[in-house]
């Protein structure tokens, strides 16, 4: 049975029906406790969704539908190291990217959680040692420069936490990217930078996405062009 042909979603559409030409003031007005009951704060996340047409009869409903669909099922699935991407036929691992020290995540009988710090750590000491001068360019010149190529998510990503972090951002560094096939985005990415000073990144999670290696392919060859191979 298709989701949207199942009871549950019937209800779902029902609800919705009845709801969507409700004002606010009137599910406020009708349940005084309605901030208390939609409403939940923890770890300093607060969460508020009281000023939406939806009520605890919503909530239910969409409770009911996720019991109908194995919601709890398949994220513990996904959350154990199954093989949840049928497209790949491999694990959807991004969790374990963020778990504990300690976590057991395992694939094909292997805790794969200890890896995965393994590379973080690694990440960790490149970083700090990019942002305090220790790492140098092929010349020996200190990184000034640091450039981002990647597309979607892999570009996406990278910028959201680049301009979240900003203010926290080391003057001695500057950050862009590219992500635009076009040559005029790289052009104007490398624009006044010297290349014995900048470090490329290049972000992908296969290394085949067309857009995404030309650019790597057109920034190597701005680098050998004034350092040599």
């Amino acid at each position: 049975m298709k989701l949207s042909e199942s009871p549950a979603w019937a209800d779902l559409l029902n609800n919705h029906a009845t709801l969507r030409e409700v004002h606010l003031r009137d599910l406020f007005a009708n349940d005084p406790a309605r901030l208390d009951r939609l409403t939940a704060e923890a770890e300093g996340i607060y969460l508020d969704i009281s000023k939406h047409r939806i009520t605890p009869e919503t909530l239910d409903l969409l409770i009911a539908l996720a019991e109908q669909e194995g919601v709890a099922r398949k994220l513990q699935a996904m959350m154990s190291g199954a093989r949840v991407n049928t497209t790949e036929d491999r694990p959807a691992l991004h969790t374990a990217l963020r778990a504990p020290r300690g976590s057991v995540i395992e694939v094909d009988g292997e805790n794969v959680v200890p890896q995965i710090q393994a590379v973080l750590d690694a990440m960790t000491e490149f970083s700090e040692a990019l942002r305090s001068g220790r790492h140098t360019g092929a010349t020996g010149k200190q990184i000034r420069n640091v450039i981002h190529i990647g597309i979607g998510g892999s570009h996406l990503g990278p910028r959201f936490v680049t301009d979240a972090l900003r203010p926290f951002v080391s003057p001695a560094l500057t950050m862009r990217f590219i992500s635009n096939v076009d040559g005029a985005d790289l052009h104007a990415a490398v624009a006044g930078l010297d290349p014995a000073e900048t470090l490329f990144i290049v972000a992908s999670k296969t290394f085949t996405t067309t857009e995404t290696m030309s650019n790597a392919q057109a920034a190597r060859s701005w680098v050998t062009a004034s350092l040599g191979e």
